[in-house]
Formats: structure tokens, C-alpha cells, sequence
């Protein structure tokens, strides 16, 4: 049976094999029983349903919730001779009659209709006169009333199959599903006994990032300058958010278009295209975008806000990347999100069950802004996933140069502060103790009088905040549900207050300029190990390489100067200031170095000045040539390995020399040159799909390159 299939899927679609995970739901749909397969953007649910149509006797009705995703499918399939047609809110009733006429005579193996046509009794009147073998019902995280996407037409589908003379086979597809909706899934669609399929969620070619603490539009000016040949999407929380950036982008001359809900239905139709087309590069629009659109060739989504629950944003981040090339998945965060959140949660007509639940989802998205560990590995369990591994290798926890910063004295400070609030406040006004803000509340309740008021007074109150987010995404605390919640300890923070455990964060590093002196910086990094094997401490625990780092590139000449250096408090000053002060000092006698901080700032201004007219793909160009990996220089940049190749591959096609075997096995250059020849390289993904699964399409391009 699967034979068929495969024959049926080189016919019509031109491959040879079946995608991972494909097979077994088509298999089981061809045995005749009710499927629920839950599969991640990209993965290919669209052929696990047309095949199976092509090879049933009867008509397959596809349930689709968006008339772009119906032609788009329906256009598509045309092209490939599968016969397919559409039913929507565009077509007049006497098109209806006659599509379905042409269905009932045969000449329609695929009909694509809106779930809310279910709800007409003429149009259920009209179905019944076709020999329905299949229905297929996409997206069907919809039906469920906890989905991030709940249309209430979903819930007419199992009436409707009810109601149809003789059962069809039922199918459901969706790519993003909890445990909850899962059941919801199986349970409102009434399907019979399925078999239920999680292909896995992950999508390795996608790079997740949080960025935290930065300006947004400074990092988005600086993202879309490196990337001005790639396509992505911007998602804004807001309509006014996205005609600011929208307006903002535009002004800067880069190829934007705009997509919201306010905007008319012409507008909207003409911009879709215009992306789809590749007549603009950027889509800035927000979550109304997206849903149906097929267009592969995403290399990039960036969210200017934190959406509103994890669900939503992978959904939404996974239109990146759909061709299975390197994409990045960007999520700008700033404290202003959560408020924007809980505003529009408190503004939606819902009752007190829903509103819960949605704080509770919420939530989970600030945890995940906020986690220290693998922001894969956070997704993959969320979504129910089982023995993940620890290190992905390919999201900006795994990739970036954080350093592991000991928090302990901080967090005792905020857990103490907490417990004398008695558990009762938000993270705002526990910020503001701590800072000793001179808030009007503060002195009413009595909290200028605590001991922990004041005791961190050297932070701001949004860095407090931070910290205090990063304690909850660590669970150390957790918050109540609700619009107002307060912040409480769990018994991992009532074991820290007891000195029975460490508190560690990682820490972004500071971009600093390169250290010139390497040979101290090898010096110091030695002398920290010495110490760490006497001590029985990792060197981290000592410095971080951040601290060494710049030790050798300031050379201090006092403990007090020594206390300028990042990383260097009174206590590790009282510990360990001497020995590693009296090493800077035999190195700058030995060297003979006079510091002279005047000279040594204006040498640093015209580096910068230097640095900045350098176009950045030249500057990974002159790293790649001192023999860099493009790890290494990714890690240096603190950029993606994405970027650092396409940077190479851009060099060589201005005609700067490069030496690009390094980014070609040996053994691939004759398989990539001879399906060159085959089928030409005018597109890269039926070049990758031709080609044995190991060959990347860092090694793709750079044969073309070389060969041009």
C-alpha cells in the first residue's frame, strides 16, 4: 500500500521518499483509520492528506481556516495536475452548485471549503451528494477553546460528519498542540480511536534567540543592514506598533510592507502578495499575518514584542525557514511586553477560567525570555517532549559567549525582601524596596522600615525587575495567576536563605574591543587555573574571562583600580586581588609598559572609528582568512554561523579572494557539481533535496560560488 504512495508521490510531487514522520501517518490513513498527526511547520502535513486523496475512491474535503491558505493550496496542486478545487465566501451560490456537481461527476479529487460553510443546511444538503471518502481537517488546534487560535465554527465539524450518510475517514492536522489540546483535538472532533502521530517539534534549522535589554531599533537597524538580501517578517503586538515600525523602516528605505486587521481587505491582499512575490522583503505586521503562507524562502521572523503564549510564538516563529534552510528566530523582550499582555488579555471579553488560563500562558512566554537554559530545549518540553537534550547547540543560550555569574548574595537580598513583604506584592514594589525608592505606598506600608529596604540601592529598579524574572524562570519563585500577581518563594529560594545552595546566572558579555595584550590574558588565565586546582573551584568561580580580559587590556596598577574592572567586588578584591594584581604588575615591568590612559582612549576612539566605515562581511572575510572557523567567528561577532556564511559567500562573489574549499567536504564537491549539471542551480532547495541529507547548503553555495 505504501508503494502506491510513493508512486503516487513521485508522480504528482516529484520525490522519491517520503519526509520523516510522513510515511506512518499516510500508512495509517490508508488503512482507514481516523489520524491525528501533529507535525511542525514545514514538515510537509499538506502531503500526508493529498496523497491518500489521490488514492481513495471518493472526494477528500479539506477543512481550511483561511481562503489564502485555499488558493494557495488549490493553485498549487493545479500546477502539479492534481484536480482541486475551493469553496468560499468569494463564490456566488450558483458557483457553489456547480463546483459541487463537477465533484459529484468525478472531476474533483480535492475540495477545500471554510469550516464556517459547515454551517449552512444547503450546503451540508449539497455535500451529501458526493462520496465523501476523507475528511482532512487542517490546523486543527482551532476547535480547542484553549488553542491559540480558537474559532468556534470548528466545533460544527463533528455534527457535520455526523449528519453524512456514511462515515468518512477523519483527519486532523495541526503543528502546534499541548497535552490539552491534544485531547481537546480528539475529543470535539469526535475522532474515532485514532492514531495519534507527534513527529517531534523541533526545527533544527531554525536559530532561537532572546534579546534582552537592548534598544530595539538599534538592534533591528544593525540586523536588517547585515541581512539586506534576506526576506523575514517583523510581528508587532499591536496595530499601532506595526504602522510605527512600519513607517520607521520605511523611512530608512528598506523594502517593508504592513499587514494588520485594520487595514482593508484590498490592502491586505495587495501587501500578501507583494511578500509572496519577493516585490518587498519585509513583512512588518501582527499575529492576523502568517496562517497559510507558504512562502519558504522566510530566513528570518523577529518579534518586536513578546507574544502572547508559547503556542502563538512558535507557530508564528516557524514561518521561518520553511525550506529547511538556516533561519533565525529573533525575539526582542522588554518589560513593557508583560504589561501590553495583560492589558490585552483584561481588554478581551472573557470570563474568569479563560483569563486565568491566559496569565498562566503568559506566564510560560516570560519564563522562556527569561531562562538561562537551552531555549530549544525549553520549547521542546513545553510542547511535551521527552529527553531533550541539554545543549542544543543552535539557539543564542547554547551559542552566545554568556559567562556564569555567582548570584547568591543578590538573591538572598530579594528572597529576604519578599518573605518580610509577606508574599504579598508584584515584582514593581518589591523592585522599589530594594532600591529604597521614596514611593508614596512604600512609607503608607510601613516598607521603608524593613531591613532589606535600600540593599540594592546600586541597581535601577528594571534591572531588580530582571532579576527578579530570571528567579521565577529558574523557579526559585513563582507568581501568581491573575492581573494583579504576587511574587512567592518556592523551597529552592527558603534553601538558598538557609546557605544550603548557590545561585548562578548567565550573563551576556559586554562587546569589547580585542585584547592586544594576549599573551597576559594567557598569563592571568593560568595563574586562575593554579588557583581553581588549589581551591577545588572551577576558574569561572574565580573570574569569569570576561574579568581576566580586561584586567590585561587596562593593566591596573592598584587593588582600588582594580575594583573599576568588571567582575571585581570588594570580596574577590580581598581574595584574590593581590596575586593576581602583583602578575599585571611583573608583566608591565617585563614588557615595559607605561600605561598612559590619554593616548591608550584616542588609539581605542580611532579603532572604533576604523572598525565602523568596515563593511561587516569584510571584517568576517579578514577573520575567515587568519584561519577563524566560522564557529569561532560567529562567537566573536556575536553573530549567527548563517550570517558568517553568507558573508563569505558574499566576498567571493564580489570577487575578493576566498578560499572556499574550507566550506566544501571534499567528498560532495563532485555530487553537488554533477546534480548542478542535472538540474541546474538556479533554486538551492531541489539542489538540498537531491542530494544525500549530510550535504549542507553552506557546502551548496560555496560550489556554486567557486564554479560561477
Amino acid at each position: 500500500m505504501i508503494e502506491n504512495a510513493k508512486a503516487v508521490l513521485k508522480k504528482y510531487f516529484g520525490y522519491d521518499n517520503f519526509r520523516a514522520g510522513q510515511e506512518k501517518v499516510i500508512e495509517s490513513i490508508l488503512n482507514n483509520r481516523d489520524t491525528l498527526a501533529i507535525m511542525p511547520t514545514g514538515a510537509g502535513k499538506s502531503i500526508c492528506f493529498q496523497v491518500p486523496a489521490l488514492l481513495f475512491e471518493g472526494v477528500t474535503l479539506v477543512i481550511s481556516p483561511l481562503i489564502s491558505l485555499m488558493k494557495d493550496q488549490v493553485d498549487t496542486l493545479n500546477e502539479l495536475e492534481v484536480p482541486a478545487t475551493y469553496i468560499n465566501s468569494s463564490l456566488s451560490n450558483i458557483e457553489v452548485e456547480e463546483r459541487i456537481f463537477n465533484a459529484a461527476q468525478g472531476d474533483f479529487k480535492l475540495i477545500y471549503v471554510a469550516p464556517e460553510r459547515l454551517e449552512s443546511q444547503a450546503f451540508c444538503s449539497l455535500v451529501k451528494t458526493l462520496n465523501i471518502s476523507l475528511v482532512a481537517i487542517d490546523e486543527a488546534h482551532c476547535v480547542s477553546q484553549w488553542g491559540h487560535d480558537f474559532r468556534p465554527s470548528y466545533r460544527q465539524i463533528a455534527s457535520f460528519i455526523k449528519a453524512l450518510d456514511t462515515r468518512p475517514v477523519v483527519t486532523a492536522f495541526t503543528a502546534t498542540a499541548t497535552e490539552e489540546v491534544k485531547y481537546d483535538i480528539i475529543r470535539l472532533l469526535q475522532l474515532n480511536c485514532p492514531a495519534v502521530f507527534t513527529t517531534g517539534f523541533d526545527r533544527e534549522n531554525l536559530t532561537f534567540s532572546v534579546i534582552r535589554g537592548e534598544n530595539k531599533r538599534e538592534y533591528i537597524l544593525q540586523y536588517l543592514q547585515e541581512n539586506k538580501a534576506e526576506t523575514g517578517i517583523i510581528y508587532g503586538a499591536t496595530r499601532k506598533e506595526v504602522e510605527s515600525t512600519y513607517e520607521w523602516l520605511k523611512d530608512k528605505g528598506f523594502s517593508v510592507g504592513k499587514y494588520h486587521a485594520g487595514l482593508s481587505d484590498e490592502e491586505r491582499v495587495n501587501n500578501q502578495e507583494a511578500f509572496l512575490y519577493d516585490d518587498i522583503k519585509i513583512m512588518v505586521a501582527t499575529n492576523a499575518f502568517g496562517m497559510g503562507i507558504d512562502k519558504s524562502n522566510v530566513r528570518y521572523v523577529i518579534h518586536y514584542n513578546m507574544p502572547k503564549n508559547m503556542e502563538a510564538y512558535y507557530q508564528e516563529a516557524g514561518r521561518a525557514g520553511r525550506d529547511g534552510e538556516p533561519s533565525e528566530c529573533i525575539l526582542l523582550f522588554g518589560a513593557q511586553d508583560v504589561l501590553l499582555q495583560k492589558y490585552l488579555i483584561e481588554q478581551n471579553m472573557m470570563n474568569e477560567e479563560r483569563k486565568r488560563f491566559e496569565y498562566k500562558r503568559l506566564q510560560n512566554v516570560v519564563d522562556y525570555c527569561h531562562t538561562p537554559k537551552c531555549l530549544r530545549k525549553y520549547i521542546l518540553e513545553y510542547f511535551g517532549e521527552e529527553n531533550v537534550k541539554e545543549n542544543c547547540g543552535n539557539c543564542s543560550t547554547c551559542n552566545d559567549d554568556r559567562e556564569l555569574v555567582d548570584i547568591t548574595i543578590d538573591a538572598q537580598k530579594i528572597f529576604s525582601c519578599i518573605l518580610r513583604m509577606k508574599e504579598r506584592y508584584g515584582t514593581t514594589l518589591i523592585a522599589e524596596v530594594l532600591r529604597g525608592s521614596k514611593n508614596k505606598k512604600i512609607y503608607e506600608l510601613g516598607f521603608d522600615e524593613l531591613s532589606t529596604y535600600g540593599i540594592m540601592k546600586n541597581y535601577t529598579v528594571q534591572e531588580i525587575k530582571d532579576l527578579i524574572n530570571v528567579l521565577i524562570a529558574d523557579e526559585y519563585l513563582i507568581m501568581t495567576e491573575g492581573q494583579f500577581p504576587m511574587v512567592r518563594l518556592r523551597q529552592k529560594a527558603i534553601d538558598v536563605l538557609k546557605l544550603k545552595e548557590q545561585v548562578f546566572q548567565k550573563v551576556r558579555k559586554k562587546k569589547q574591543k580585542t585584547v592586544t595584550q594576549d599573551s597576559l590574558f594567557e598569563e592571568l588565565r593560568a595563574l586562575r587555573k593554579e588557583i581553581s586546582e588549589r581551591e577545588k573551584v572551577p576558574p569561572y568561580i574565580i573570574f569569569a574571562d570576561s574579568t581576566l580580559k580586561e584586567l590585561s587590556q587596562y593593566m591596573p596598577s592598584s587593588l582600588e583600580d582594580m575594583l573599576n574592572i568588571k567582575g571585581i567586588g570588594e570580596a574577590k578584591l580581598a581574595k584574590y586581588g593581590e596575586v593576581f594584581l602583583e602578575a599585571v604588575n611583573k608583566y608591565k615591568e617585563r614588557k615595559s609598559i607605561v600605561i598612559d590612559t590619554e593616548s591608550e582612549q584616542k588609539s581605542k576612539v580611532a579603532k572604533g572609528k576604523k572598525e565602523e566605515a568596515t563593511p561587516s562581511h569584510i571584517i568576517s572575510l579578514d577573520l575567515y582568512r587568519q584561519g577563524k572557523s566560522i564557529e569561532d567567528i560567529a562567537k566573536e561577532r556575536n553573530v549567527t554561523n548563517l550570517t558568517i556564511q553568507n558573508h563569505i559567500i558574499q566576498c567571493s562573489v564580489e570577487g575578493h579572494e576566498v578560499d572556499l574549499d574550507r566550506l566544501i567536504p571534499k567528498e560532495h564537491e563532485k555530487l553537488i557539481l554533477d546534480k548542478i549539471k542535472e538540474i541546474g542551480a538556479a533554486k538551492l532547495k531541489p539542489l538540498k533535496e537531491a542530494l544525500p541529507e549530510e550535504v549542507d547548503y553552506a557546502a551548496i553555495k560555496a560550489v556554486i560560488a567557486k564554479y560561477k
